[in-house]
């Protein structure tokens, strides 16, 4: 995936949920901000107000569009491309209670279950990945930069898209609910130029 003349990305996990608060696996079901979820929200204002962004995206789920808003965008654009992977059968599970009955399961290399209710598998989030980036590219001037509010797993995805490691290797980016990671270039390649760091 090439970066198609996009200068920077800034990506922005959702505040804390109930769910994600308790390692729920949290995909299509549309939970709020807890109240210390908001507060985090907030404070990514006094960082993200003194920038300038040519373009700001987010999740259509309302606990990344309740982030953008607190954060002082509350005109992000929602596309559906930049919501959190879809757990299928998952959907509410914590890792361990997975484990209990598929033990080793990685949901960067295994996916998720097949069945009556299918999630999506790592090529799938990828390929939605990639649809994402080529929307920033879209709407973006060259050596531009956009502002992204989604969800842990998926902009991890987004991350090691943009630097074309394999999907797998999100498994090895851990990020926290309301931090800030940045997405650019040095030496002209497409590098992560700061992962996971709080506002404050």
């Amino acid at each position: 995936m090439t970066s198609d003349g996009v200068g920077q990305i800034v990506l922005v996990r959702h505040g804390e949920t109930e769910w994600s608060a308790s390692g729920r696996h949290t995909g299509m079901t549309d939970l709020p901000l807890t109240r210390a979820g908001e507060d985090r929200a907030l404070g990514l204002a006094a960082v993200l107000g003194r920038e300038h962004f040519d373009a700001v995206l987010c999740s259509p789920r309302q606990r990344a569009r309740q982030t953008a808003a607190l954060a002082g965008f509350p005109d992000a654009q929602p596309i559906p491309e930049l919501a959190e992977w879809d757990y299928g059968a998952y959907e509410g599970l914590t890792s361990p209670q997975i484990h209990a009955e598929r033990p080793g399961w990685l949901l960067w290399r295994d996916g998720t279950p097949a069945g009556q209710t299918p999630g999506e598998s790592p090529e799938q989030v990828r390929e939605r990945a990639r649809k994402v980036l080529r929307t920033v590219a879209e709407r973006t001037p060259a050596g531009g930069r956009a502002l992204l509010f989604a969800h842990g797993h998926f902009l991890r995805a987004v991350a090691v898209t943009w630097t074309g490691q394999p999907i797998a290797d999100g498994a090895r980016l851990a990020l926290s609910p309301a931090t800030i990671s940045v997405l650019g270039h040095e030496h002209e390649l497409p590098v992560i130029q700061q992962w996971n760091a709080p506002a404050g």
